[in-house]
């Protein structure tokens, strides 16, 4: 299922705009409510694909909303909350999650996590696990990255940034990204200036020559960065 809908129901605008980011930039639209009677009313206007519910929501909170939802249909929902106990989880499940993360999260992990939820709810493909450009494999399910190398595969010692960067750029390669959509894209919780990227691309160009990649990734003097397969 493409451009699957996530409603993402948080009461924090900064962690809202934070998931929503990480969810768009893998191919997901969003929408977002604030508090749980909002949400409902999205669920029924938008029927979203999936929901990440915050369980301490202000006029209605995510047990009480989780309820309602279970009461009208199926749609997944993964509770986000500061709750890390365990009778919360239990009653999360028990009323019909199907999933619970706490923060503080890994946004990185809570965008595997819709993927896997709906993969199983819905038994549809979400984006390819692996993306391979030339000898590069970026395995996107469990965040690693290698270079085939006389016979073998080179696993390359990355940074989360600098993991993030090399996915974004293997997912359409020969295309070039200028630094600010590297930065909107690969460091949007962040104040990071364009510059920055300049460094974390410097490293990961160094590591990719050493695992037995040299020149895969491609700087556009002026313009940005790029992969290009030989």
């Amino acid at each position: 299922m493409e451009n699957a809908l996530i409603l993402i129901v948080e009461d924090e605008p900064e962690i809202a705009r934070i998931l929503q980011s990480y969810l768009e930039r893998d191919g997901f639209r969003t929408v977002c409510a604030g508090d749980g009677d909002i949400a409902l009313t999205h669920l029924k206007t938008l029927r979203p694909d999936l929901v990440l519910l915050d369980i301490g929501l202000p006029r209605r909170d995510g047990f009480s909303v989780l309820t309602e939802i279970r009461g009208r249909d199926n749609t997944p929902v993964i509770m986000t909350t500061a709750r890390a106990e365990d009778l919360d989880k239990l009653s999360a499940l028990r009323i019909g999650a199907d999933d619970y993360v706490v923060k503080p999260f890994n946004p990185m992990e809570v965008v595997a996590r819709v993927k896997a939820v709906l993969r199983r709810t819905r038994g549809e493909d979400f984006g390819q696990p692996l993306l391979r450009v030339d000898t590069l494999e970026v395995d996107t399910e469990n965040y690693k990255a290698s270079v085939a190398r006389d016979g073998d595969r080179i696993v390359l010692d990355l940074t989360l940034t600098e993991y993030r960067l090399l996915a974004h750029l293997a997912r359409t390669p020969r295309r070039v990204f200028t630094r600010g959509d590297l930065v909107d894209a690969c460091l949007p919780e962040s104040n990071a200036l364009e510059r920055t990227v300049d460094s974390h691309v410097s490293n990961l160009r160094r590591k990719l020559d050493r695992a037995g990649a040299p020149g895969l990734c491609v700087v556009v003097r002026g313009v940005g960065y790029r992969l290009m397969a030989s």
